[in-house]
C-alpha cells in the first residue's frame, strides 16, 4: 500500500511544473491501471504495510478514488485553457487524493478519523477557489460546519472506546457497547456525511457553488465516505443498533421520498442532480442499518453506481453551464437542436440514474429493495414511490434540457470536444460493464 501513496507523494512536484497538467493526469490513470493489478478475492485484509491495508471494500473505494481524480482533472480542461490558477488546482486534487487514499485504506480507527476530517480542507479549497458564485464562501462555511459539529463527539467516542479496548485496529473490534450515546457520538458524522435526510442542507448548497471538480468530488468520493466508515464500525455497535435502526431506517425512506418531491420542483439543474444524490444515499443508508446481508451488499453496489453516475451527470450539467453560462432549466432547453451528440449522453446518463438496465444502479436497487422489504413489509410504500419518482425527476431533467424553444440569446455554439466526450465514456462504460461482476459487491462481508 505504501508504494502508491509514496508513488501519489512523489507526484506533488509536477503539480508546480508549468505545461504538466495533462501529465498529472496520465500518471493518475497510471496509478489506477498499477492497483488493478492489486485485485485479490481473498477476505482478509492485504498488502499490508505500516498501518495500511486493504479489503476488497476498501479496494473498490480506493479505485473509484484514483478513477474519479483522474477525470476531474479531465472535466477541468478549461482550467488549463485560462490558466486560471491551474497548478494550484492540481496540487489541491493530489492532496485531497492522497487523504482519501490514506482514509480507505487505514487500518486504525483513530488515522481513518484524523484523514477523513482532513479530506475536508482540499474539498473547501476547491468550492471556494474555483467555484462560480458570491455565495460559494457560504456554502463553504455550511459544509465545514455541518461536518465539525459532529465530529467532536466521534473523537471522544473513539478515546472512550480505546479505554475500553486498549486497541483501535479494526482486527480487534471485539466488544460490542451497549450505549445510546456512543452509538450516536460515533454514528452522527456518518450520517451528516451520507448524508441523511434532516442533515442534508450543506449537500445541495456545496454542489450548487462548487466548480464541476468540486461536484464531482462531493458525489462521487465525499458522500460514501458515511456509508464506508458505517460499515467499518457497525460491528461496534450491533447491541444498540438492533433496537434504534429502525428510526433511522424510516428516516432515510420518508427523506427519500420528500426528496424525490423536491427534485421536481427544482429549476438548477446542479441543485436537481445534488438532490436526487440525497435520495439515492438514503436507500443506501436504509440498507445499511437493516444489518441484513442483501442490505450492505446493496449498499456497497449502490455506492459505486452512484459515484460513478451522479459525477457524470455534473459533468454533462458543466458541459451545459460552460456555453450557456446559466445552470437554469428555463435557458438549458433545447439543447437536442444545438448538441445533438450531447442529447445521448444526457439519456445514457440519466436513464442509469433512474436504475435502468443494465446499469449498475439497478443491481444496487434490486439488492436494496429486497434487504428492506424482508425487513418490514412496510417500507414497500415508501420504496414504490421513491423508485416511480426517481424515472420521474430523471425524465424531468432530461426532457426539459433536451426538448422544446432553445433560448434565443443563444449566438454561439460547439457541439462538444472529444475530451467531452472521451469524459462521458469513462463515466459511463464502467457503470455498465461493473454489473457482469456482479458477485464481487456480495464477496466483501
Amino acid at each position: 500500500m505504501m508504494k502508491f501513496l509514496l508513488g501519489l507523494l512523489f507526484m506533488i512536484p509536477f503539480s508546480f511544473m508549468n505545461n504538466k497538467f495533462w501529465f498529472n493526469q496520465y500518471m493518475i490513470f497510471m496509478l489506477v491501471f498499477l492497483f488493478s493489478l492489486c485485485m485479490g478475492f481473498n477476505y482478509s485484509y492485504m498488502h499490508l504495510s505500516y498501518c495500511l491495508g486493504m479489503d476488497l471494500l476498501s479496494y473498490i473505494m480506493i479505485l473509484l478514488s484514483l478513477w474519479i481524480c483522474a477525470l476531474m482533472l479531465l472535466a477541468s480542461g478549461k482550467l488549463y485553457l485560462s490558466n486560471y490558477y491551474s497548478n494550484l488546482f492540481v496540487f489541491t486534487v493530489l492532496i485531497l487524493l492522497i487523504f482519501l487514499y490514506v482514509t480507505f485504506s487505514s487500518m486504525n480507527l483513530f488515522v481513518f478519523y484524523l484523514f477523513f476530517e482532513m479530506s475536508i480542507i482540499p474539498t473547501l479549497f476547491l468550492i471556494v477557489g474555483w467555484g462560480y458564485q458570491p455565495e460559494r464562501l457560504q456554502a463553504g462555511v455550511y459544509l465545514l460546519f455541518y461536518t465539525l459539529f459532529a465530529s467532536l463527539p466521534m473523537m471522544v467516542a473513539i478515546f472512550y472506546y480505546y479505554g475500553l479496548v486498549y486497541s483501535l485496529d479494526y482486527f480487534f473490534f471485539a466488544s460490542r457497547v451497549d450505549s445510546l450515546l456512543f452509538y450516536i457520538c460515533m454514528n452522527l458524522v456518518f450520517l451528516i456525511k451520507m448524508p441523511m435526510y434532516l442533515v442534508h442542507m450543506w449537500l445541495p448548497k456545496a454542489h450548487v457553488e462548487a466548480p464541476v471538480s468540486g461536484s464531482m468530488i462531493l458525489a462521487g468520493i465525499l458522500l460514501k465516505l458515511g456509508g464506508y466508515g458505517l460499515m467499518r464500525l457497525i460491528v461496534l455497535v450491533l447491541v444498540t443498533g438492533v433496537k434504534v435502526n429502525y428510526f433511522i431506517v424510516v428516516i432515510s425512506l420518508v427523506g427519500g421520498m420528500f426528496v424525490s418531491f423536491i427534485c421536481l420542483r427544482q429549476v438548477d439543474i446542479k441543485s436537481l442532480i445534488a438532490y436526487s444524490s440525497v435520495a439515492h444515499m438514503g436507500l443506501v443508508l436504509g440498507g445499511i442499518m437493516t444489518m441484513n446481508y442483501w442490505g450492505m451488499c446493496g449498499a456497497f453496489a449502490m455506492m459505486v453506481a452512484h459515484g460513478l453516475c451522479s459525477s457524470g451527470l455534473f459533468c454533462l450539467a458543466n458541459i451545459s453551464y460552460e456555453r450557456l453560462l446559466s445552470r437554469s432549466l428555463y435557458l438549458n432547453k433545447g439543447l437536442l437542436n444545438l448538441m445533438p451528440s450531447m442529447g445521448l449522453w444526457w439519456f445514457l446518463l440519466s436513464s442509469s440514474n433512474m436504475a435502468a438496465p443494465p446499469s449498475l444502479n439497478l443491481l444496487g436497487e434490486i439488492l436494496l429493495i429486497n434487504s428492506l422489504v424482508g425487513w418490514s413489509v412496510l417500507s414497500m410504500l415508501c420504496l414504490v414511490v421513491i423508485s416511480f419518482f426517481s424515472a420521474a425527476y430523471s425524465l424531468y431533467l432530461y426532457s426539459y434540457s433536451q426538448h422544446g424553444k432553445m433560448y434565443s440569446g443563444l449566438y454561439s455554439f460547439s457541439s462538444g470536444y472529444v475530451r467531452e466526450f472521451l469524459l462521458l465514456v469513462l463515466h459511463w462504460v464502467p457503470l455498465n460493464l461493473l454489473i457482469l461482476k456482479g458477485g464481487l459487491y456480495s464477496l466483501w462481508i
